[in-house]
């Protein structure tokens, strides 16, 4: 297979685990026989310095004709003014909304290893398997925003928007998902609250009951799940929710796993690239952590998993996706980890050897698997 990947490293550590996860990509497809093109764009911060656009034209127009679109992170203190016209989140949220990214993939799966990582009793954390599905391109983060100037009473707005198509196209693609594990779909919403969440609720309702009467479906409010993903997460398998409220509950979920740097995501929509799947964009949900950019100690993993599910999604190529994943398993489990993991850590690792260490054991696990074929 040949295959063009738009390649956004970013700011602050994005460019250091980007390449993680490229150099894991690289070996594992190298030892398949796939051919990987990448194309090399700015976005966020550095996009900002060379053209004054946190989403430049020539950006947008790599990610089009590319077959998937591998991100690093954006963002750091040298933009960090919210009052700025231009500014690094601009870009995300303009390439999500461009390319129609309207499901936001957020698998949480503890490792047994890390489970002395995480703030969470070893019992709470057992057995929790789950994805959260965000809705990514309604909402408030989209809807108009503005202030009504006045001397002492300046009033500011932000308007959240959900259009029934919107809800259903998000319902789909979660109901999927659960339809493929264990069945389960729990809709978060403030319907006790919000006009949206009153039309969320019953679009979900009237979704699943008609196209999905096999899966148990249950509604849950945004606060009571905030809750319930500390006390009872595992209880949890497909979540569906709006955009803002899945922001929140994904970063709350990473403490589940011990790390926010060990969780990737996808972001898919309708189009389809040259190979018949879907063009996604795949990022780790960590943000770029300035403090730590350029120590080469920022943690991969959620960049290479990340890639991982890029092979899987937008190139079809399930055995190599498995092989990153178990290689991402069995380096965490022999304790190969970067500092934010040390409590787990009996061999502490820079970003680089991590890779290193993930991209030789996945290319045995693939030549073990070609052997056998």
């Amino acid at each position: 297979m040949k295959a063009t990947i738009a390649y956004l490293p970013g700011d602050g550590i994005g460019p250091e685990v980007l390449a993680a996860a490229r150099r894991v990509l690289d070996a594992v497809c190298g030892a398949a026989g796939h051919e990987l093109r990448y194309e090399e764009a700015r976005i966020g911060g550095t996009a900002i310095d060379a053209t004054g656009e946190a989403l430049p034209a020539e950006t947008i127009a790599t990610c089009k004709r590319a077959d998937a679109v591998l991100l690093g992170a954006v963002g750091g203190p040298k933009w960090d003014n919210p009052n700025a016209v231009v500014r690094p989140e601009q870009g995300l949220l303009g390439i999500r909304k461009t390319l129609g990214l309207y499901a936001n993939i957020r698998p949480v799966t503890p490792y047994p290893r890390l489970a002395v990582a995480s703030p969470m009793k070893p019992e709470v954390l057992r057995d929790v398997d789950l994805i959260v599905v965000r809705e990514l391109t309604g909402g408030i983060y989209f809807g108009e925003k503005g202030r009504q100037l006045g001397d002492d009473n300046t009033v500011a707005y932000d308007v959240c928007t959900y259009s029934v198509a919107e809800i259903e196209r998000v319902t789909h693609a979660a109901a999927e998902l659960a339809r493929s594990r264990r069945k389960r779909l729990t809709s978060v919403d403030k319907a006790n609250v919000m006009e949206t969440s009153r039309l969320w609720r019953d679009v979900v309702t009237r979704v699943v009951r008609a196209e999905y009467p096999d899966l148990e479906l249950d509604h849950m409010l945004v606060d009571a799940c905030a809750m319930h993903l500390i006390t009872r997460p595992a209880a949890f398998d497909v979540i569906v929710t709006e955009n803002m409220f899945g922001d929140i509950l994904t970063d709350e979920a990473s403490v589940l796993a011990g790390s926010i740097g060990l969780l990737p995501s996808a972001s898919l929509g309708e189009t389809v690239n040259a190979h018949g799947l879907r063009v996604g964009l795949f990022e780790p949900i960590h943000g770029s952590a300035p403090t730590i950019a350029g120590q080469g100690v920022a943690n991969p993993f959620g960049a290479i998993l990340s890639a991982a599910m890029l092979v899987r999604l937008s190139l079809g190529l399930g055995t190599e996706a498995d092989a990153i994943e178990t290689a991402v398993s069995d380096t965490i489990e022999d304790g190969l980890l970067t500092p934010d993991l040390t409590a787990a850590a009996t061999k502490p690792a820079s970003t680089s050897e991590v890779a290193e260490s993930v991209a030789e054991r996945a290319g045995v696990l693939l030549a073990g698997e070609r052997a056998a074929v």
